[in-house]
């Protein structure tokens, strides 16, 4: 419903002592108080004017609604008895104007008789949101005359006069049975069909033949084609419930998923209302137990609670969960912090573990739905003696318990279960999986158990040799599905790799064996660069590693495929992968914690004391590879040793490198990309030669004469003369020699031959390099403080992110600096006009025809950095560190990103009269992480205290003033980023 302007005076007197005091407003006092102020603003018999009516009606509405949202906003009100209240209110409004309508067009009693209102979709349920379409369904005997027409005409206008969203559909019996026939989705909306006002006969008499029709259709139709719905609105909304912004009305696991339970129970059982379904009444039917009901209960009024602020708090009907709704709905409905975890942290992992429950709700009752629906199907006796002796068996080629096996009594034949399903690469079937959900809590009795952890070690590393891991059943155990189900449940017969880690996850037994992993199941990541909860994070991340394994990522990551094909430590790193992001919500470093948690699972999981060790080791060490390459120079030779120093182990670096990309890949798709592939590539290779014997700090200046004969021979073959070879040898210092391959320095001594050729002060050169998913832009000028902070900001104004640049001077007294940049999507920047425009305000920006400052100033304001992540606060650090390189002082700025920060901070930089050495930025979702190597202006070090002091000071000082700003438009709860990882 829109949202009206209220006015709190009594619609007439004769109602006013029914609306005073703080006595809620039922729908019968609306029905009276609507009556009697028709009844009074009309003259001589005659119903008011239009224009007086339609204030009138929007009066009331506006009343009504309001004391409801007043009083679910107090929590008197939870949200389904809210939504109920809602729906009736707008029940005596439609009667209302049913009566006045026929009344205001000389609607003929003969014809007003021939006609109903009925209330159809989610308001034909009795449930009705603030901002959700009022489904309506006139319905005629036969097709509508024109007075019926005229009649159906003024209630719509009226309506949307009163500023409310209407769904409405003019219809004959036998169009509704016609229509309903074709379209399951019109059936769907008229199973909740619900008499408002009119002919009670009508309405009876279509009960009776949709009702026949239903029947005579059968469930099985309808129940595939519900789940075949559903299935495609989990693709369009996210099949993972985990998402951090998620739907809570269609997406896995919502307010949709039950409705859906609902329907295929009212087609099947004949249940009226979801309350029904829900109600104790419907236990005692069998199909869910008493305490599956109360969760199903809870979890209906919550996500219904959760709805209906969205909408209040939205202005409108909006069902997603965005970051920056999350603070402001987990502190309007209570939760506070408790302990290390803060308010919104808590309302979150409600909501996760909510949406599980409708996941298990589903798993529990839709078996039994189905075959309620389709019979009992037959037993399909093709499970070998050895299934049958283990206790298992097959039905409708997929396994469960033979009769007798009670999990209750033998809790692990529920692992055992999932071994078979495993091993003989055969889904689970629905009523097994009904049974995990409800004994799930006994697999706590098997936490020393050795089988059990022996079966889920194979199920988290499926040790099998390669050609078992197919993705089809072996012909022998194949069936093929018939009658309507068959496509939607062929879908559910191609279990992967991840299939029985979800199944663990899902039913609950993973967290039953390992405490530590229930702790992390719905545990949110309250940042934008993490797209999934830390548990479904993890399942990602092995799903990812098989598929390295497999080499069905082969092309996506190349280098990964390379080492993964002979893995010595197999166990453990497929152990470090489940455990890396274990410890995290307990404060603290995750890493260290984890680590610790490492060395006491383990051994009780059976792995030997030498794995424990790898494990323990690569969940401490998982973030190592990824900080340094992405915030590092790894041009600086104590950069290579320090890693070098910690990793000490050719095997270890393969292991820890592996961990790290899928990591980072589990993170989203987009975080992963050619330009971080090739950065760790490289660190890798360089530890490498360094665990080999090579690569050692003496041999830097053998590499660079090397680096420079390579060139001399390069330059040589391409007719360049000696003259120009040995001018150009003699300009780079030592540090650029090693910064670059042979390819880029060509390049550099074709762009600095040009430009002595030509006089040029200037030399702006763009090469798009899409397979490392950069482009390179290269300037030559003349040597001055605030280059590097010019051609940044003239970056920024480009639209081209820059993530990593490289700032030489050379001998000569030019500049020579090389960044890569990337568009937004994270790819190479290789539009030809937007690279011409990115070259034409670098050269402006050089040679002081722009002021840049004012020019990101005007492009980017304070308010339109706002978006839905303007709730995540963004600490801002600055770090200096003197240890990380012996000849440059390394600055870390941590703050929000956006466009124009690392010319700010550039330019600070420029201003305490630092030389920038080398710059790396790396972003996080919201947050930015850009390490500066500097030097003073005599090439040292900085050292001083005093001045280290003014340099932090300064960088925050600018930090704090863009958080400052933005707080100053946006002023909601705020939730502080998370780290980056």
């Amino acid at each position: 419903m829109s949202r009206l302007n209220v006015d709190t005076r009594p619609a007439v007197a004769g109602v006013s002592s029914l609306m005073s005091g703080d006595e809620a407003l039922t729908p019968e006092m609306l029905s009276v108080s609507l009556g009697e102020a028709l009844q009074a603003a009309g003259k001589d018999g005659q119903p008011p004017t239009r224009d007086d009516a339609l204030a009138i009606f929007r009066r009331h509405l506006g009343r009504y609604q309001a004391d409801v949202r007043q009083r679910f906003e107090a929590r008197q009100l939870r949200g389904v008895q809210a939504a109920k209240l809602l729906a009736a209110h707008a029940d005596e409004l439609v009667k209302a104007l049913f009566t006045f309508a026929t009344q205001a067009t000389s609607c003929p009693p003969t014809v007003a008789g021939r006609i109903c209102i009925a209330a159809t979709g989610g308001y034909g349920k009795g449930l009705l949101a603030p901002f959700s379409d009022i489904d309506l369904l006139f319905l005629t005997p036969e097709e509508p005359s024109p007075p019926m027409l005229t009649l159906v005409e003024y209630i719509l206008y009226f309506l949307w006069d009163l500023g409310l969203k209407v769904g409405h559909a003019t219809r004959s019996i036998n169009d509704c049975i016609a229509q309903a026939e074709q379209d399951t989705t019109v059936r769907t909306a008229l199973l909740d069909a619900r008499l408002l006002s009119g002919s009670f006969a009508l309405f009876a008499m279509f009960e009776a033949r949709f009702i026949v029709a239903c029947v005579e259709a059968g469930s099985a139709r309808f129940i595939a084609d519900k789940r075949r719905e559903r299935a495609e609105r989990h693709r369009r909304f996210g099949e993972s419930p985990y998402l951090v912004e998620p739907n809570i009305k269609e997406g896995r696991g919502g307010l949709r998923d039950m409705q859906t339970l609902y329907w295929m129970c009212r087609y099947t059982f004949g249940t009226r209302h979801v309350s029904d379904l829900l109600a104790p009444e419907f236990t005692r039917l069998g199909f869910l137990t008493e305490q599956e009901a109360a969760r199903a209960r809870r979890s209906w009024d919550f996500l219904w609670s959760i709805r209906l602020h969205l909408h209040y708090v939205a202005g409108r009907g909006e069902d997603r969960l965005t970051f920056d709704m999350q603070p402001v709905l987990g502190g309007r409905m209570g939760y506070t912090r408790h302990g290390r975890q803060n308010g919104v942290e808590r309302f979150m992992r409600h909501y996760f573990l909510t949406v599980r429950e409708v996941m298990r709700l589903t798993h529990v009752l839709e078996p039994t739905i189905v075959r309620v629906a389709l019979g009992p199907a037959a037993h399909v006796m093709k499970a070998d003696e050895a299934m049958r002796e283990a206790g298992f068996t097959l039905l409708d080629g997929q396994i469960l318990a033979d009769r007798g096996v009670s999990f209750e009594a033998d809790p692990i034949k529920m692992f055992e279960l999932l071994d078979w399903s495993r091993n003989r690469h055969v889904p689970v079937h629905p009523l097994a999986r009904q049974q995990l959900i409800r004994w799930e809590r006994r697999a706590s009795t098997l936490r020393t158990n050795a089988r059990a952890s022996e079966i889920f070690l194979n199920l988290l590393c499926d040790e099998r040799p390669g050609p078992a891991r197919q993705t089809r059943r072996p012909p022998h155990l194949r069936t093929e599905p018939k009658g309507e189900l068959a496509r939607v449940e062929e879908t559910d017969r191609r279990p992967d790799y991840v299939h029985w880690l979800r199944v663990l996850n899902e039913t609950g037994l993973w967290g039953a064996l390992i405490p530590d992993w229930s702790r992390i199941v719905g545990q949110m990541q309250f940042d934008t660069y993490h797209i999934f909860t830390v548990d479904e994070h993890t399942i990602e991340a092995l799903r990812i590693l098989r598929c390295v394994e497999d080499g069905t990522m082969a092309d996506e990551i190349p280098v990964a495929y390379e080492l993964a094909r002979n893995l010595q430590s197999r166990r453990a790193l497929y152990m470090a992968v489940m455990m890396h992001d274990i410890a995290k919500g307990r404060g603290g470093d995750h890493s260290e914690l984890g680590s610790e948690l490492a060395l006491e699972l383990c051994p009780r999981l059976g792995l030997s004391g030498e794995e424990t060790e790898t494990v323990s080791w690569l969940v401490l060490q998982h973030l190592l590879l990824s900080h340094t390459a992405f915030q590092r120079d790894i041009d600086d030779p104590k950069t290579i040793l320090d890693v070098a120093d910690v990793v000490q182990s050719p095997e270890r670096l393969r292991l820890l490198l592996l961990l790290t990309i899928v990591d980072m890949r589990a993170v989203s798709p987009r975080v992963w990309n050619a330009w971080k592939a090739t950065l760790l590539r490289e660190l890798y290779t360089r530890v490498a030669e360094v665990l080999e014997g090579g690569l050692a700090t003496a041999e830097r200046d053998a590499r660079v004469a090397h680096s420079k004969s390579m060139m001399a021979e390069l330059l040589a073959e391409e007719d360049v003369t000696q003259a120009d070879i040995d001018r150009f040898l003699d300009l780079g210092y030592a540090s650029y020699w090693l910064s670059f391959d042979q390819e880029t320095l060509l390049r550099h001594a074709s762009l600095i031959r040009e430009a002595e050729a030509r006089s040029a002060p200037i030399v702006i050169e763009t090469q798009p390099l899409p397979a490392r998913g950069v482009t390179e832009v290269t300037v030559y000028t003349q040597d001055h403080p605030g280059v590097f902070a010019a051609i940044a900001g003239a970056m920024a104004l480009a639209g081209a992110s820059i993530v990593d640049a490289r700032i030489h001077t050379l001998t000569n007294g030019m500049a020579l600096d090389t960044l890569w940049v990337q568009d937004a999507s994270g790819e190479a920047f290789d539009e030809p006009h937007r690279l011409a425009r990115l070259s034409a305000i670098a050269e402006k920006a050089l040679r002081g025809k722009i002021n840049i400052t004012e020019e990101i100033d005007r492009a980017i304001s304070p308010g339109q950095l706002l978006s839905r992540t303007r709730a995540i606060h963004v600490p801002p650090r600055v770090v200096i560190d003197n240890r990380a390189s012996n000849s440059h002082t390394v600055i870390e700025i941590n703050g929000r990103d956006r466009p124009g920060l690392l010319h700010d901070v550039a330019s600070a930089l420029n201003d305490m009269r630092l030389q920038i050495s080398s710059a790396h930025i790396t972003t996080y979702g919201v947050r930015a992480v850009d390490v500066f190597y500097v030097k003073d202006l005599s090439g040292m070090k900085i050292t001083d205290e005093g001045r280290l002091g003014r340099i932090r000071e300064r960088l925050m000082t600018g930090l704090k003033r863009v958080e400052e700003a933005l707080n100053s438009v946006y002023r909601e709860p705020e939730l502080t980023a998370a780290q980056p990882e």
